[in-house]
């Protein structure tokens, strides 16, 4: 198993009512999966995770990136201005 630490930011933290989670996963999830768990664990989420801006050690990564040993993950709504 893989501990993960996943911080929330903006809105995700208001919905999720907490700033981080430690969660063990899989060592072979990958983000869609972990997208998948949290929206099973945190229904509040769960019309936020099709938009979200994902970072694994604080670096950008999309839905089929695997999950490293240890990883902090920080999730970001989407941010729109002009």
């Amino acid at each position: 198993m893989n501990r993960i630490r996943v911080l929330f930011f903006a809105t995700l933290r208001q919905r999720v009512g907490t700033k981080e989670i430690e969660l063990e996963v899989p060592e072979a999830l990958d983000v869609r999966g972990l997208m998948q768990r949290l929206a099973g664990e945190f229904p509040a989420l769960q019309s936020s995770l099709g938009t979200v801006l994902v970072s694994i050690n604080r670096e950008y990564a999309f839905e089929e990136a695997l999950i490293p040993l240890n990883a902090e993950i920080a999730l970001f709504p989407p941010v729109s201005g002009g």
